[in-house]
């Protein structure tokens, strides 16, 4: 997962070996997923049940034929009793609390509207009707297989769910009588799901959405405790050893051959559980996938790149479009889930879920003149192969999924989110989309009134490449525009850079001058002037020493930062201390010895250098000098010696695929002290050793930022496990935002 091809990124070293070996029946399931079958990828590839009928379950296998029809649950035990709680949550508190039913009836009573829309696309949808009848199965099969029968599973859950709603605002007892009667048949006699790979989808989609309609009606004085009770074990025992299971294994597969809905369906399915249950042990699992999980459904990976202007292009927007307005919707509904619970998953890094929702909701829109909206794309690398281009399978589809997403950004908080809310008017009222996907009927329960103040503008960051500034923010709802302004001095004053800004709010400051410090703000504009100013953004077009480990200590298990900035690094393992170049040193034995550095050590960065003596005892293959990352998922690293023989720097956001590489001539010496150094200064990556360039690429994209809050960050030690350790010393290891030049990397020698 190290090295790649020069001129096309394609990664040719040990991951394609160990996935060539790899059975086809080990990798086992399709490669696609979420609403619709099991398979399906490419642009071209199935959507299944988006929008089909329930009956529609054709589906094509990208990879390998799936394995052979399964429960899934033999792959993980029902959980253990639940541990000691310190969370106490919030009931009802999934995709609705209290106050949001509060709400909904009180439009609904004063006719207020699109409140009262939403009510009647509820009322009159068949399946929130009055003289259902349940219709339980033992055994749920989704799947191209003998015998599935999910449709029959999903259109009852959407029943309980909807009957439940009604009762909720009518206060009507009938429809809460009803709904308890499907929750307690499904629950005296569901016992498994089956099927193939969609096993898991079924159990991720459907288990959020069933959890959430038991979620309503735990308030019920109508619902029995035992009943209630059952119906937790089910989720349990049921639902959750499969959600469970795919998150640790991934049906056997590498963990980057599912799309990202099959996580998001999955985490969905465990936080809602966690929460139905009051099991603080399985909502954290879910928040900690979502933060740290390698699949491809995490917050960083779904939203796989963020363009100027904050537009996040989605995981699957290679793939169909019809699979992202999915993932979107339940992503949605995963942070509107957490929100409740008083975790802010929508705002996780800088609102990487609406960057990935205004990307969607922008492709899948047409402008004035009837052609869909231009977005940018980078090419994507992935297990399924390359998307050099935005899909246009299923382009414009429609998915009732936007009013969560706009009302929580625009009405919660005051950020504009334009094509969200275009997609979110041309919805209205939302229904259930009739596929089982979606809960739907956001216009009724997720619509908020409108702020009545602008908010300022938030999120602006100023990214230094090379000798340019490129700002993006996040905007204001109600604003007509956006002016820039500059000072070179905290706190101001501030002159007017640019004004007028209306559409991709993104700002290229190329007036800078090298070696000047310059402070930014954004304020918004409308009819009735200007909103507060953004938060200042701080960027320097000069080299700053970010963090420096001197190693001078001597005694203890800790080493200091020189700059203050960061907490102290950590000696592990038998990490010692020894004589350096001028004082100390930390000496590294090869075996289980490294430094930690603090997280997100270079969250922040562009432009960069990094730097450090070097004394190797020996040298191994893919042993480290750095390795920043989160795993092997995102990291950024040197090597003194690489498969091709030569200290390479590289840096990858998806296991090694699009990995972009900096290539030296020749393996770093060994038995004497060597000065190495890496730079990035816009898209041109240099390699030094002793002071001299040994190798660069002109061609470097991907910048320390995009790999977002690293979390693993070492001396000594790679992100694999497999890897071997550094045997030798390090001293002076130092960490600059912006790039030296020759001269100065010269100097340091």
């Amino acid at each position: 997962m190290h090295s790649s091809d020069s001129e096309n990124n394609n990664p040719l070293d040990r991951r394609m070996f160990c996935v060539s070996a790899m059975s086809l029946v080990a990798l086992g399931a399709t490669a696609c997923g979420g609403g619709g079958g099991g398979g399906g990828g490419g642009a071209a590839g199935n959507l299944g049940l988006l929008g089909a009928a329930p009956q529609d379950t054709a589906s094509t296998s990208l990879v390998a034929p799936a394995p052979a029809t399964t429960s899934g649950t033999e792959d993980v035990p029902a959980p253990a009793p639940a541990p000691a709680q310190t969370r106490k949550f919030v009931h009802p508190g999934l995709l609705h609390t209290e106050a949001d039913f509060e709400r909904m009836r009180l439009k609904v009573a004063a006719n207020a509207q699109p409140w009262l829309a939403g009510w009647n696309a509820l009322t009159s949808n068949g399946r929130a009707q009055l003289g259902a009848k349940p219709r339980p199965l033992a055994t749920v099969i989704r799947g191209d297989v003998p015998g599935q029968n999910f449709a029959q599973f999903y259109i009852d859950v959407a029943r309980a769910y909807q009957l439940a709603l009604r009762w909720k605002v009518s206060q009507d007892t009938r429809y809460a009588d009803l709904a308890v009667e499907f929750l307690n048949e499904w629950s005296s006699t569901l016992t498994a799901i089956e099927g193939n790979a969609d096993r898991f989808l079924a159990a991720g989609i459907y288990g959020q959405q069933f959890a959430n309609a038991a979620e309503i009606m735990r308030t019920y004085p109508g619902w029995a405790a035992s009943d209630f009770a059952r119906f937790q074990n089910m989720m349990l025992t049921v639902f959750y050893p499969l959600n469970h299971s795919f998150l640790v294994n991934h049906n056997g597969s590498e963990i980057t051959n599912y799309w990202a809905n099959w996580d998001q369906c999955t985490i969905g399915s465990i936080l809602a559980i966690g929460v139905l249950c009051d099991r603080q042990d399985i909502y954290d699992e879910a928040l900690n996938y979502y933060k740290n999980g390698a699949g491809n459904g995490a917050g960083l990976q779904a939203v796989y790149h963020v363009h100027p202007g904050y537009l996040g292009q989605w995981q699957e927007s290679g793939r169909d479009q019809g699979h992202c307005t999915l993932g979107i919707g339940l992503a949605g509904a995963f942070c509107e889930m957490a929100w409740n619970q008083g975790d802010d998953i929508y705002g996780y890094e800088n609102n990487r879920f609406l960057a990935g929702a205004e990307y969607v909701a922008k492709s899948n829109l047409r402008d004035g003149t009837g052609d869909f909206y231009t977005v940018p794309f980078v090419t994507n690398i992935n297990r399924q192969g390359t998307q050099s281009v935005l899909a246009a399978g299923g382009q414009g589809h429609r998915r009732g999924i936007w009013e969560s997403v706009y009302n929580h950004y625009a009405n919660r908080l005051g950020i504009a989110t334009p094509y969200t809310a275009l997609q979110a008017v041309q919805m209205r009222p939302e229904s259930d989309g009739n596929n089982g996907d979606q809960l739907g009927f956001g216009t009724l329960t997720f619509t908020r009134d409108p702020l009545t103040t602008l908010a300022r503008p938030s999120g602006l960051t100023a990214r230094v490449h090379a000798s340019q500034v490129e700002l993006s923010w996040w905007g204001s709802t109600g604003a007509l525009s956006y002016s820039v302004k500059r000072a070179a001095t905290a706190g101001g004053p501030y002159t007017v850079l640019t004004s007028g800004i209306t559409d991709t709010l993104t700002f290229t400051d190329t007036t800078a001058i090298a070696g000047g410090v310059y402070h930014y703000v954004v304020v918004a504009v409308n009819a009735g002037g200007e909103s507060e100013p953004s938060v200042a953004a701080r960027a320097a077009l000069k080299a700053e020493l970010l963090m420096q480990l001197k190693f001078d200590e001597a005694q203890g298990t800790s080493a200091a930062d020189a700059t203050g900035r960061f907490a102290a690094s950590g000696l592990m393992g038998a990490a010692s201390w020894t004589a350096g170049r001028d004082a100390g040193a930390v000496a590294l034995s090869g075996a289980a010895d490294y430094v930690n550095l603090p997280a997100g050590l270079v969250k922040d960065a562009a432009d960069f250098t990094i730097a450090c003596w070097v004394y190797l005892d020996s040298i191994s293959t893919w042993s480290r000098v750095f390795d920043f990352g989160s795993g092997a998922r995102r990291y950024m690293m040197l090597t003194p010696r690489s498969n091709a023989g030569t200290v390479r720097y590289a840096i990858s956001r998806v296991n090694g695929y699009n990995e972009q590489v900096i290539e030296g001539a020749s393996p770093l010496p060994t038995g004497r002290w060597v000065h190495v150094a890496v730079t990035l200064a816009g898209t041109l990556g240099t390699l030094y050793v002793d002071g001299a360039e040994v190798g660069s690429n002109a061609q470097m994209t991907l910048a320390p930022f995009e790999l977002g809050e690293t979390t693993r960050n070492f001396l000594g030690r790679s992100q694999y496990p497999n890897d071997p350790a550094l045997r030798g010393r390090l001293d002076d290891f130092r960490v600059y935002q912006g790039a030296l030049s020759a001269a100065e990397i010269a100097a340091l020698v």
